[in-house]
């Protein structure tokens, strides 16, 4: 079992920029991928981006060259580096991985509680 837990969201305005981040404990040898997702009121869930275990990374369209994923190994500990922020973005950010799918799986990953960040 893998817990995460995410922080860093706020509120920030057009043009602004945010750090989030997402610690695991518990089972994180077996993480294969860990990844961002996002789900702004009244739309479904989305995939913001991910990294496997050898730092390939993956970015949806709308974040590219705008968002950048990262990870500390050593510290269990993924970020989201968000800039040039857009009132679009707006949603509750989650934290997500899984043993066996890339991107992490909604129904089979573990998946944290969620920060919200908002653009105004």
């Amino acid at each position: 079992h893998v817990q995460l837990v995410e922080s860093g969201g706020g509120s920030v305005q057009p043009g602004g920029s945010l750090r989030l981040s997402c610690i695991a404990s518990g089972s994180t040898d077996s993480n294969i991928c860990m990844g961002w997702y996002r789900q702004a009121p009244g739309n479904e869930c989305e995939l913001v981006s991910t990294i496997n275990v050898a730092g390939q990374v993956y970015n949806a369209d709308f974040v590219k060259g705008r968002f950048t994923i990262s990870q500390d190994k050593a510290k269990n500990t993924m970020y989201l580096q968000m800039s040039s922020l857009k009132p679009e973005d707006t949603a509750v950010y989650y934290c997500a991985t899984d043993h066996g799918s890339c991107p992490p799986s909604r129904n089979t990953g573990y998946w944290g509680q969620g920060t919200q960040v908002t653009v105004s």
